[in-house]
């Protein structure tokens, strides 16, 4: 996230209503989702930044409504708009990021028209994960759907309309290419725009977005158009703001498109088309295979005990956390950015890892354990490409954030048991991120979205070595960058171990315990200090000392006994009395379940329910804060089902408070499903009494990723008032 600072208010415990179990009247939990939650807020840009788009789990390309012109901080739909301009085949992952090698297309009757708008209302629009939907005001209708790399467009169009399609290919200033084939019936191009291309090191002169366009209905008229102006007849332009069209017969009622995407050529975008949509195949059929693609995941959990809206949360939760990172590669190839080269293997892009290493990779360790090993893989390949592991890949390093958090990514997966990737290169990988400073440490301070530096890495690493803190005076954000090295440093120790250097693990342990050097006692709060020692302040980044001061995701009990129980205790209960918990921003994710730790296990339990009930809702504005590649939404599904890993780079959960009466989690390569039971539950039985795994007893508030994947019966018993179950 960049860059936010809201606080979010503490409601009262009105989250769950305990309703029946029944069967709910649906095929399929897919149809449970709204899309269009996240779309709007009361902030420009400091919502939820969800787009209602359609394609499969981990898509290359999702397919969306435009309503506006998406750039950095801008998407291409927002609910409150009037009108739709076009559908949009994009690659932006998130409001704060820029999209790179989009493709759109609008459909049109009469005269042809670039930039063509057609008012709508929401009444007339339906929006699924599989199929999109919307009757304008001009009369045409518009159906949308996708695979990962092919979207496929179905417009109907009233009687005689003379209808046409346009499409654009690149805006005002980029330089793009296309080639109109009427006997094909097709349109293909390219499109070399990265909004991002300005950040980091990594120019990639040759990336482009390819794409090859395909229509069902004979062609009558063709031509190009740059900016708003047509060139009639001709079929190759290479120019900027470029686009083309083409013209349908007058009679045509019904027109199919299927377009195509690829990062590496107009033949391989053409060899997407034949493999995931060839001539022929129907759009009903596509939304059908999209559909299947979203239940073998949302139908392997069962709700029970929900409202409408809270089931209409969860499940649109796991649509979002399960998009990202996203597919780069091309069935066995793919383009990197990073050396600007095609290569063999596996490839992911949209690695928000500031964001998403808090909970949405434990959410894809337990949901999507079958793509972990290559998500981890593509990682170690931008490695070998770039020469770090990626921070904020889009599709290379963009520089944003702060921190090496594809450290505890990896850690993470070697601690939950995931074997398919080269550990040896991993920590080649982990053990650069945390000894080698990025080039000119001492020269830059690395601001926000710096232009022209090198790989940011672990930025002010210098003066981490030599004093244990990134010094406030040389490096921007120096303090959380020191909260964060510590926690990166306990997560190489977990590699090193794992890879049999006992040494090097022992070094990176002792290194975790840096964030001991920012405890400033005449406060009472973690401060940033300049290269002297002196105490200075600010340094932090979207947040204060309020939030960073229980930033010590890998050693809770040492930050306890650094402050005192009693002092960590109080300290917690003004940050949420007073106001300072700011869930819209992930830093403050795992504070709730702090007091776990501590001792009191009831406050984690009555402020996850409060936190979940402030933030979340079945509206488009239901989201407080962008969801930032799922990591809001597995905030919210981990915590439902009362866990949420404080210690990311580990296989532990803390355990909270789960919001239903029963949810059955049939868990991709578990031999037996997990049901979390709590009889009960409601908004006013919030408190935890009891906790056990398959009739044995839990007597302390953590559970194991084994204890989940092992399957059987995790029974809660659930109290209208605080209990001493979980206190250590």
């Amino acid at each position: 996230m960049r860059v936010r600072l809201l606080l979010a208010p503490i409601l009262a415990l009105s989250l769950v209503t305990a309703v029946p179990a029944a069967a709910h009247p649906h095929r399929s939990n897919v149809d449970l989702v709204n899309p269009l939650i996240g779309t709007t807020g009361a902030d420009p840009a400091e919502y939820g930044g969800m787009i209602p788009s359609t394609a499969p789990p981990f898509a290359m390309t999702r397919w969306s409504p435009q309503t506006r012109v998406n750039y950095v901080s801008r998407l291409p739909y927002h609910h409150d708009d009037p009108a739709i301009t076009g559908f949009i085949g994009t690659h932006q992952p998130a409001i704060w990021m820029g999209d790179s090698g989009y493709v759109s297309g609008m459909p049109g009757i009469g005269d042809v028209q670039v930039g063509r708008s057609m008012p709508f209302t929401h009444a007339d629009e339906h929006a699924s994960p599989s199929k999109y939907s919307v009757k304008m005001a001009t009369g045409v209708g518009a159906e949308l759907t996708g695979t990962s790399r092919v979207g496929v467009m179905r417009f109907t169009f009233p009687a005689d309309a003379s209808p046409n399609f346009v499409l654009t290919a690149t805006r005002a200033g980029i330089t793009g290419a296309v080639h109109v084939d009427p006997a094909r019936r097709e349109i293909s191009g390219y499109n070399p725009d990265r909004q991002d291309s300005k950040l980091g090191p990594f120019k990639a002169p040759n990336f482009k977005g390819y794409f090859v366009a395909g229509f069902d209905t004979p062609v009558t008229g063709f031509g190009t158009s740059t900016g708003t102006t047509l060139h009639d007849g001709e079929r190759d332009r290479t120019d900027a703001g470029l686009g083309a069209f083409v013209r349908f017969p007058a009679s045509a009622r019904t027109v199919q498109v299927r377009i195509a995407t690829s990062f590496i050529s107009i033949d391989q975008a053409r060899e997407n088309l034949r493999r995931e949509v060839p001539a022929g195949t129907g759009f009903d059929r596509v939304a059908a295979q999209t559909k299947a693609a979203w239940s073998e995941k949302l139908d392997r959990v069962d709700v029970e005990g929900a409202t409408p809206d809270q089931l209409a949360t969860f499940y649109t939760s796991m649509f979002h956390a399960l998009q990202y990172p996203s597919e780069m590669s091309e069935y066995g190839r793919y383009y990197s950015a990073y050396d600007d080269r095609v290569h063999n293997g596996v490839s992911y892009t949209s690695y928000s890892l500031w964001d998403t290493f808090r909970a949405e990779n434990a959410f894809l360790t337990l949901f999507a354990p079958e793509r972990v090993d290559d998500m981890v893989t593509s990682m170690l390949h931008d490695y070998r490409e770039g020469g770090w592991l990626p921070m904020w890949k889009n599709p290379a390093e963009t520089n944003i954030m702060v921190g090496t958090n594809a450290d505890s990514i990896i850690a993470e997966a070697i601690a939950k048991g995931f074997t398919g990737f080269d550990r040896k290169l991993a920590y080649e990988a982990v053990y650069k991120d945390a000894m080698t400073p990025p080039d000119r440490d001492t020269e830059l301070r690395f601001a926000d979205r710096e232009e022209g530096t090198p790989v940011e890495a672990r930025a002010g690493l210098t003066t981490y070595k030599q004093n244990g803190w990134v010094a406030a005076d040389r490096t921007a954000e120096a303090a959380s960058r020191t909260l964060d090295y510590a926690y990166e440093d306990w997560a190489v120790a977990q590699v090193a171990s794992a890879v049999g250097k006992p040494d090097d693990a022992a070094f990176f342990l002792e290194r975790s315990k840096n964030y001991r050097n920012l405890y400033n006692p005449a406060t009472g709060f973690m401060q940033a200090r300049n290269f002297d020692g002196a105490w200075t302040s600010g340094g932090w980044t979207e947040g204060n000392e309020w939030v960073y001061t229980f930033d010590v995701m890998h050693d809770v009990p040492g930050l306890i006994s650094l402050m005192g129980r009693d002092k960590f205790v109080a300290l917690l209960d003004r940050h949420f009395g007073e106001g300072h918990n700011n869930h819209t921003n992930e830093p403050s994710h795992h504070i709730g379940y702090l007091y776990d730790y501590a001792g009191q296990p009831w406050k984690t339990q009555a402020q996850v329910r409060s936190i979940a009930a402030a933030n979340y809702a079945n509206k488009p504005d239901g989201l407080t804060g962008n969801d930032d590649c799922g990591q809001m939404s597995s905030w919210y599904l981990l915590s439902s089902i009362g866990i949420y890993p404080v210690t990311p780079a580990s296989d532990t959960y803390a355990v909270g408070s789960p919001f239903f009466s029963k949810v059955t989690l049939r868990l991709p390569g578990s031999s037996r499903p997990l049901v979390v039971s709590s009889p009960g539950n409601s908004a006013s039985t919030p408190y935890v009494s009891s906790l056990s795994l398959n009739g044995k007893p839990v007597s302390k508030p953590m559970l194991t990723q084994r204890d989940l994947t092992g399957g059987g019966v995790l029974r809660f018993g659930m109290s209208a008032t605080p209990t001493t179950w979980g206190v250590s």
